[in-house]
């Protein structure tokens, strides 16, 4: 219990310096072509800072929570094999299915997934 005392409080530490160290740093002052877009060299040819759809982001958001779905599910069958508990990790993982199914079912209803408007 020491050395998780003495970890704590150097990462504390750590961290305070880090946070000292940061303030002190002059600061950058940005100007008009540091704040404008670099396309090679050339003078921009129109506003690079356009609106962003939400649609593309939360199919993004999407792609990335049944990525992780399948990351999780994945070592599954490994821990069958290795687990003396697997009733218990068979719930679990169906649990899991479940609620991103409902969570995947909710925003299809809510109209989420439409690309048209």
């Amino acid at each position: 219990m020491l050395s998780l005392t003495y970890i704590v409080g150097i990462a504390s530490a750590l961290v305070i310096i880090l946070l000292l160290v940061g303030l002190h740093l002059p600061s950058v002052m940005p100007d008009n072509e540091k704040l404008s877009a670099y396309e090679c060299g050339f003078d921009p040819m129109g506003n690079a800072r356009l609106p962003f759809s939400l649609r593309f982001f939360l199919v993004a958001i999407l792609f990335l929570l049944f990525d992780l779905e399948i990351a999780l599910i994945l070592p599954y069958p490994l821990g069958v094999v290795f687990s003396e508990n697997t009733f218990y990790n068979y719930w679990l993982v169906m649990l899991l299915v479940v609620v991103l199914t409902f969570g995947l079912m909710y925003e299809w209803l809510k109209g989420g997934l439409e690309w048209t408007e």
